[in-house]
């Protein structure tokens, strides 16, 4: 089966249409810039271009940065915070004319990751980290998620996790690789202390650098790069769309 998955994040916007049964990607991936401001119309007429790029009348999947409860975003952190409460599945199914799946962009990588790259046949606590222009988190506990986990929020010296250890901190600040991967060290030390996970997944954009910061990293969990990288929360979300359309 195919479906079109799409992962919206704080710099762009991409898409491209996934083989759901092997999760390789059959097609180029399409890729807009976010727009400025974030605006649930802006966004909305991005994934529209999106769809309509690829002429696609099957199943399609976004993934969205923010907890998702029946469609809609309960916060929003990178996003236009007119997002919140809105239901994002109605916006994108009106600017597009098509039914899209929506849910957390970390648990669409989590998924995918889980079924075909860094997590496969893992049992225990897997957490999923998808490090950008935030700090994403998705939870599986013997292969099962429980979503919506929003770890990058967790308080570090009084800020958020994620505004000291994100790829995005790194680049705004210049850090060096041996400076950001002793912040990532501090939040990851914070995570654990409530979590205990078996396995630590990085992934996002920065997991094809692994080799500069990994070896610098110290976890009491097993901790390895992502396989899927940048195409995870892509795979991912079209994984959901496919499991909604078998519904």
């Amino acid at each position: 089966m195919k479906s079109l998955g799409i992962d919206v994040g704080g710099s762009g916007i991409k898409g491209a249409i996934v083989d759901t049964r092997t999760g390789r990607l059959v097609s180029e991936r399409f890729r807009v810039p976010t727009p400025e401001p974030s605006t649930s119309r802006a966004i909305g007429v991005a994934v529209a271009r999106i769809i309509r790029h690829f002429e696609w009348r099957g199943p399609v999947g976004c993934g969205m940065p923010g907890p998702i409860k029946g469609g809609r975003l309960v916060t929003m952190n990178n996003l236009h915070k007119g997002w919140i409460g809105l239901s994002a599945e109605d916006v994108f199914s009106k600017a597009s004319g098509r039914p899209v799946k929506v849910l957390n962009d970390a648990d669409a990588a989590g998924l995918a990751e889980l079924r075909f790259g860094a997590g496969r046949k893992e049992c225990g606590v897997v957490l999923m980290l998808t490090v950008g222009t935030g700090i994403g988190s998705a939870i599986f506990i013997d292969g099962v998620l429980l979503p919506n986990t929003e770890l990058g929020q967790l308080d570090i010296r009084g800020k958020r996790g994620e505004k000291r250890a994100s790829a995005k901190v790194k680049k705004d600040k210049s850090l060096s690789w041996s400076a950001w991967a002793k912040r990532l060290n501090e939040y990851l030390a914070a995570v654990e202390t409530i979590l205990l996970p078996d396995l630590i997944i990085i992934g996002g954009g920065i997991s094809r650098r692994s080799k500069k910061f990994a070896p610098k990293l110290k976890t009491r969990a097993r901790l390895i790069p992502a396989q899927l990288q940048n195409e995870a929360g892509i795979i991912g979300a079209a994984l959901a769309a496919a499991r909604a359309d078998r519904r």
